[in-house]
């Protein structure tokens, strides 16, 4: 399978389970995979393999035609990851937060306010993150995506702790990312509806 994301033969164990074998997947530029399964059959697992956080015990992950492992750097640059948790310090202010992603990956600041007004958190920047409610700390995680010029974004469970109106305004986003010839990665037990090539990928 070709693609400017790929995987072959992915196989991962939780201790002696084995979660998948020989999974296949190919992903293009505008297209998302949505990972499927229930509690336990190893959607996160699969999403923090690819990022590079765990290794798989068999195949590969492919990006613009080469091995990650060899070009972890590169491929690193190219990767936004949205975690179940949210992955943001408490005691710092939400603009801190935003700011600690500078050292990790390129973002565009002129694109900050614009961003902070669409998710309604303009009003909120100097306050420490644990004075934000959960829906509010979720749509932090989104800005955090908006300012990235990753092309790859994984995303776990990104519906977590938001209302109807948060989870309307990520798919918004989810779809202009791929309009904007982006790829992503969504590991979700609620689904996602977006008019786009969607490759669907069930764990058991």
């Amino acid at each position: 399978m070709t693609g400017l994301l790929s995987g072959a033969e992915l196989s991962l164990f939780r201790g002696d389970r084995c979660l998948f074998e020989r999974l296949e997947f190919a992903l293009n530029p505008g297209e998302l995979l949505l990972v499927e399964g229930a509690n336990g059959s190893g959607k996160t697992s699969l999403l923090r393999a690819v990022a590079g956080l765990l290794e798989f015990e068999t195949g590969r992950i492919m990006w613009n035609g080469k091995d990650v492992v060899e070009e972890r750097q590169s491929f690193h640059a190219e990767l936004a990851w949205m975690a179940h948790k949210i992955g943001l310090k408490n005691d710092l202010t939400l603009l801190d937060n935003l700011r600690f992603e500078t050292g990790l990956r390129s973002t565009d600041w002129s694109r900050l306010d614009s961003v902070l007004q669409r998710l309604s958190l303009s009003g909120l920047t100097q306050l420490p993150l644990r004075a934000l409610s959960a829906g509010q700390q979720r749509r932090v995680t989104m800005a955090r995506m908006l300012l990235t010029d990753a092309r790859l974004w994984l995303m776990d469970e990104p519906f977590t702790n938001l209302d109807v109106a948060g989870r309307d305004l990520l798919t918004d986003i989810v779809a202009e990312h791929l309009a904007n010839n982006g790829l992503a990665v969504i590991a979700s037990h609620q689904g996602i509806t977006l008019d786009v090539p969607i490759t669907r990928l069930g764990l058991q």
